[in-house]
């Protein structure tokens, strides 16, 4: 009998089936194998069986990038699509300052921040104090005595340097150039070749991910990571750039960082070092830092999981962007900074763009990218583009839901109601932080919020929830300008009286107070207009200008004609902002094409309602408190300082009357400059 069985990997079947072996054999076909001396050669045979099958599995589960578990393997086999893995990206802050040379017996002409370390952390993060440098030499010139040093980019971490002398000799295989020290940010990196040690002139190289465009004389280098997260440096040769000599000599400086943990750091204290043009030492006149933005934008080295998910990606792409997809695989390969990038053609939109790329990005850290960094991108994403092809990097459009919660629970099963509250809402917390929301494309699904509250706890009998959608409209102050909103989810329309849009408030040209805006839906309920009301002081809403836009109930899309905003009352990030929401028509709702979706946990109400009949408090059901699962809410999103001197009333219980109604007819130029200036479209 042969051994058929090769699947087997546990030991007790490996031995199973050598037993099996042996008694298909006449001389061992009634052999008590447990009571003898051969049972444990066996178990050698079978551990010995074991440990080789073991190894072989594991072995073939290496050669794949998808079964790979060492990062050494994963690496390797990414690096035979030509694909880098990113390293460990250091926090950078954006900081000024000046040196007053007034004082100097020798006046100086320019002055000159010397690379490597600039400034500490005032004060510690943790445990731990961070260092921040800059990776070249800063030369400003001294004018009126002051040398200033304006948006200067630190980097955290700690300035190194590492020298390689190519060998006189000719080995084979030609010397291997690897930086030693892990936790490097392969985007400091400066690269300097002298002819030999003793030279003093050098030549720069530069850094290529591509042989496109690269000849002969080209001076440029690349990197591959190879073992233990370190880098190694390659050079060109002779066909593909520049070839090494003999002797040159190879002077290398980077940063480590650390990554992550550094950033969100917003006081620095100078430890720099500054020369003049005599090359004499600086050390006084030099003001405090001033901070234009902190720490942001450091992380980790790029995990396996995520070296196997964008490997092929990047590899189907051929470093060519030609379709949607091409875009977002490259993206997070020349921005590692995006969490989540949003792509789609001009011919999508309505009326269609032809030859254009919309592209929205969202960085790990912040909600806009930059516009220094929006314009870098664009010229980087020229490289692999169509020609005649135009991309153009939009802001950050956010829809985000918020939640009325209604929850039901059984006062017996439960110490307090604040108490349930208080685990409802932190349920809801990592919900909103899950990855089913916080991306492009992500859909809120309505029956999975409703069983996170439910499944806080046993005493939680039910819920009524009610949902809205916002987007938040950054106007043109100061400035005649049509604005569109889109929601990318159809509108519910509960009242055919309007209202069913609510806004914050805001201020236009020649009206004195703050306006709201809503809708009034025409007949059919899949178009109407928009006009804008003031609240008196008891709440009563005055329409003011009516015809000031359009609204698709079925499209989602809000049109605003022109109209100058001069003031909100509501900012974010010393941003003014108009708050738009209203409810959708489906509770599961999508982030459309552009729209990064977030569940607002701040705007979001929880309502504890005792559930007295599941107690049994209230067997007969006559004092149950029903919540409807329709209601529209308050007319407009006020502020706090506003609630103190408005008491609101709902627009479910306010009817619009006639003498209003016919204001919507006409047209006001309340909202209208008497400026003859040219009309700017903007879209948010």
């Amino acid at each position: 009998m042969a051994l058929v069985n090769f699947t087997n990997l546990d030991f007790d079947q490996i031995k199973t089936s050598l037993k099996d072996y042996l008694r298909s054999n006449s001389e061992f076909t009634d052999y008590d194998f447990e009571g003898s001396n051969l049972s444990t050669i066996l178990d050698v045979l079978a551990y010995n069986t074991y440990i080789n099958s073991y190894n072989a599995n594991m072995i073939s589960n290496e050669v794949f990038i998808d079964s790979a578990t060492l990062r050494e393997n994963v690496v390797a086999l990414a690096r035979n699509i030509g694909y880098t893995p990113r390293s460990v990206t250091s926090a950078k802050a954006l900081v000024s300052f000046f040196v007053d040379t007034t004082g100097f017996t020798t006046k100086p002409v320019t002055l000159t921040l010397k690379k490597g370390i600039v400034a500490t952390s005032a004060a510690t993060f943790g445990s731990e104090s961070y260092s921040f440098c800059v990776p070249s030499d800063i030369t400003v010139p001294v004018v009126d005595g002051i040398a200033t040093f304006g948006d200067v980019t630190i980097c955290e971490g700690t300035f190194l340097t590492s020298n390689f002398v190519v060998s006189a000799e000719n080995p084979a295989p030609p010397s291997r150039y690897i930086l030693q020290n892990p936790n490097i940010d392969t985007s400091t990196l400066e690269v300097q070749v002298r002819e030999t040690q003793a030279n003093t002139s050098s030549k720069k190289y530069v850094f290529s991910d591509t042989l496109i465009e690269v000849t002969s004389s080209s001076c440029v280098y690349f990197i591959q990571e190879v073992e233990d997260q370190r880098y190694e440096l390659i050079f060109g040769d002779g066909v593909f750039g520049k070839k090494l000599e003999a002797l040159n000599f190879i002077e290398v400086s980077y940063i480590t960082a650390t990554g992550a943990a550094a950033n969100d750091i917003s006081s620095f204290s100078f430890n720099g070092r500054i020369v003049d043009n005599n090359n004499n030492l600086v050390s006084s006149g030099i003001s405090i830092f001033t901070t234009i933005s902190g720490s942001t934008g450091g992380k980790e080295i790029e995990s396996v999981d995520s070296i196997k998910r964008y490997a092929p990606k990047i590899y189907s792409t051929f470093n060519r962007a030609v379709t949607a997809a091409d875009y977002e695989a490259l993206i997070p390969k020349i921005y590692p900074e995006a969490e989540s990038v949003s792509v789609f053609g001009g011919e999508d939109l309505v009326p269609p763009k032809y030859g254009k790329v919309f592209i929205t990005i969202k960085p790990f850290f912040g909600p806009f990218v930059p516009d220094a960094i929006k314009n870098n991108l664009n010229n980087i994403l020229r490289k692999y583009s169509v020609a005649g092809i135009v991309t153009e990097i939009q802001d950050l459009k956010f829809l985000f839901i918020e939640a009325d919660i209604n929850a039901y629970f059984n006062p017996s099963l439960t110490q307090s109601a604040n108490s349930l509250r208080t685990q409802i809402s932190n349920n809801i917390n990592a919900y909103a932080r899950s990855s089913e929301l916080n991306k492009y494309g992500a859909k809120f699904k309505y029956s999975r919020f409703q069983a996170v509250v439910d499944n806080t706890s046993d005493s939680v009998t039910s819920n009524i929830t009610k949902i809205q959608m916002r987007r938040d409209m950054k106007p043109a102050l100061n400035t005649n300008a049509e604005y569109e909103l889109c929601f990318g989810n159809a509108f519910y329309v509960k009242s055919i009286n309007g209202y069913n849009i609510k806004s914050s408030g805001f201020r236009v040209f020649g009206q004195p107070t703050t306006v709201f805006l809503s809708d009034l839906p025409n007949a059919d309920k899949k178009t109407g207009n928009l006009f804008l009301f003031t609240l008196q002081s008891r709440g009563t809403p005055v329409i003011v200008s009516g015809n000031i836009g359009t609204i698709d109930y079925q499209k989602a899309e809000i049109l605003i004609k022109p109209i100058n905003i001069v003031g909100t009352s509501k900012k974010v990030q010393d941003i003014p902002i108009i708050e738009v929401s209203g409810c959708p028509k489906s509770n599961d709702v999508i982030g459309l094409k552009d729209l990064y979706l977030q569940l607002d946990v701040s705007n979001s109400t929880i309502d504890m309602i005792a559930d007295n009949v599941e107690s049994g408090d209230d067997r007969s059901g006559v004092n149950y408190t029903a919540t409807s699962s329709y209601v529209n809410g308050d007319l407009a999103r006020l502020t706090e300082e506003e609630r103190k001197n408005i008491t609101i009333l709902s627009s479910d219980t306010y009817v619009i009357g006639d003498t209003n109604l016919q204001l919507l007819g006409g047209t006001s130029t309340a909202s209208s400059s008497s400026s003859t200036s040219t009309t700017s479209i903007s879209s948010y």
